[in-house]
């Protein structure tokens, strides 16, 4: 009996996937019908509510997808608990309206909260309020909610024990859902790996509204979910972390080279040093105008810093007054962009709100063979022309554990023999005009494709660019054609495989945006 019951399992789960799945036009005012009767209604915000524009406007960070132009939702869904998001994804199936899902708010293009398409109707799944942080202090591990923050969950963490910690970004306000599902570079990556090389296990809804945990989800799944990019498989509501250890006191340091000072010598030899240092050191570069700015974060006291220093990277001339000891959580209330703003009040990263004076653009390259002095001069003269005043770039080491890890181990493909990471960032006032900063963005990015990995070009997907490519939607799908380009470039190898799992999980695509993963049907 158990092979027909297995086979009659299996059709009735066919079967559900084909009710709730039923070809549909949106149809808005069903699908807000439907939220007002499963859900309170403090939860619901709709564009006729007077709170709509400050729920909306709550995380968005650049403002250039916050004009009058934009493609807004058609309400908030602001979830509590998994129920609520079970019944929003089901009343989005049913009248055929799909969700956009936002953690933090930090989707360099915004597609978690806007549309690139002028008459799509859409809702935001908001999980702001979903942001718990349980430290089980004698597993050192945590579950943390996507809806929290990075400072809040390094804060929380810190709290309960100052000798844990967790390895992820820089930037306190990006949200965790959002960190985790691409990747989650940062300070301690080449100790400990990326935020998904510390992922235990993970609660989602799926496309059919079921509640998943890593057992039952299945090991495809769990793989996707941890790097594969944000909104292509499902809602991931909360993830159970690996904490890690680090010492009582952490030394940091900012030292900024002008070329006068020999700043291209310098970071032609930190190319192939940084990636290569002790792997309780990190070393990344702004270069911005006429500067490299190296900015350091040590687990461990000056005193073993300076000798490290002088032993592996004498060049920089580092030395014990340029040290600035303090506790880890201390640390991440730095920004490292500049090692700014010493003795901060460790609460700053409790703070989740961020400006929008500044709209802003961004894209990625990994390099792997390290680029020649004469390729550095050159690189800065680009900082000499119209439009770069505003722009920089921040190069990040790989090595140490990165390269202990296999390129299919997770999505995030970027891992043996690469030297580091660029980002490329351009600044401007308010939602203006960007026409000569975008042209210098693109082409001094033009210009870096000779410097920098090929076939393909390689790029982070946490560091989203739609200038690479966008989904192709044929008969309400995305097509895996449609996508390679720009799946290839992220993914690499592993591309076929998300699609893959894409299309035994949500093969109607309901959790769709411009660079979601395709179900390879």
């Amino acid at each position: 009996m158990a092979k027909p019951k297995r086979l009659l399992s299996f059709l009735l789960s066919c079967f559900s996937w084909y009710l709730i799945s039923l070809p549909s036009p949106p149809y808005p005012g069903e699908f807000t019908q439907c939220l007002r009767e499963k859900l309170p209604s403090e939860l619901i915000y709709e564009q006729s509510s007077s709170s709509f524009t400050d729920v909306l406007a709550s995380s968005i960070k650049n403002p250039r997808f916050f004009t009058n132009a934009t493609t807004r939702p058609l309400c908030i869904v602001t979830p509590t608990d998994a129920q609520h998001v079970q019944a929003a994804v089901l009343c989005g199936r049913r009248h055929g309206v799909r969700l956009r899902v936002r953690s933090g708010g930090h989707d360099y293009e915004g597609l978690s909260y806007r549309s690139p398409r002028p008459n799509e109707v859409f809702g935001v799944l908001d999980l702001a309020n979903l942001r718990s942080v349980s430290v089980n202090r004698s597993e050192s591990t945590a579950w943390v909610e996507s809806g929290a923050t990075l400072g809040e969950l390094y804060y929380a963490i810190a709290k309960n024990n100052s000798e844990l910690a967790f390895p992820a970004g820089e930037c306190p306000t990006v949200g965790v859902g959002g960190q985790f599902s691409g990747g989650g570079i940062g300070m301690m990556m080449r100790k400990y790996g990326l935020s998904i090389d510390n992922v235990l296990d993970a609660k989602m809804v799926n496309a059919n509204g079921d509640l998943l945990d890593r057992d039952v989800m299945g090991g495809d799944l769990f793989w996707a979910i941890r790097g594969g990019g944000g909104e292509s498989f499902g809602v991931v509501l909360s993830w159970k972390i690996q904490l890690v250890q680090v010492p009582p006191t952490v030394t940091v340091f900012s030292i900024g080279k002008t070329l006068d000072q020999g700043a291209i010598d310098i970071l032609t030899t930190w190319q192939l040093v940084g990636p290569s240092l002790p792997d309780d050191l990190a070393i990344r570069v702004k270069v911005q105008g006429q500067e490299a700015l190296f900015l350091a974060m040590y687990l461990g006291t000056c005193s073993s810093l300076v000798a490290t220093m002088g032993r592996r990277f004498p060049e920089l001339g580092m030395t014990s007054a340029d040290c600035r000891s303090m506790t880890w959580l201390e640390s991440a209330a730095l920004s490292f962009t500049t090692l700014a703003n010493i003795g901060t009040p460790e609460e700053v990263l409790l703070n989740r709100t961020g400006g929008m004076s500044f709209s802003f653009k961004v894209k990625s390259d990994y390099v792997r063979r390290p680029i020649s002095k004469a390729g550095w001069n050159d690189i800065f003269s680009w900082f000499t022309m119209n439009g770069s005043a505003s722009g920089y770039i921040m190069l990040e080491p790989h090595g140490g554990f990165m390269d202990s890890v296999p390129a299919d181990a997770t999505p995030y493909p970027h891992r043996n023999g690469v030297l580091y990471i660029i980002q490329y960032l351009v600044f401007w006032p308010g939602d203006g005009g960007t026409a000569l900063t975008a042209a210098w963005l693109d082409g001094f990015y033009g210009f870096m494709g000779q410097h920098v990995s090929t076939n393909p070009r390689e790029a982070y997907v946490n560091f989203r660019d739609l200038d690479i490519g966008q989904n192709v939607v044929v008969d309400d799908v995305s097509t895996f054609d449609g996508g390679v380009v720009w799946g290839q470039r992220y993914f690499m190898g592993n591309y076929r495989r998300l699609a893959t799992v894409k299309a035994a999980v949500d093969p109607t695509d309901y959790f769709r945006n411009e660079q979601s993963i395709p179900p390879l049907l």
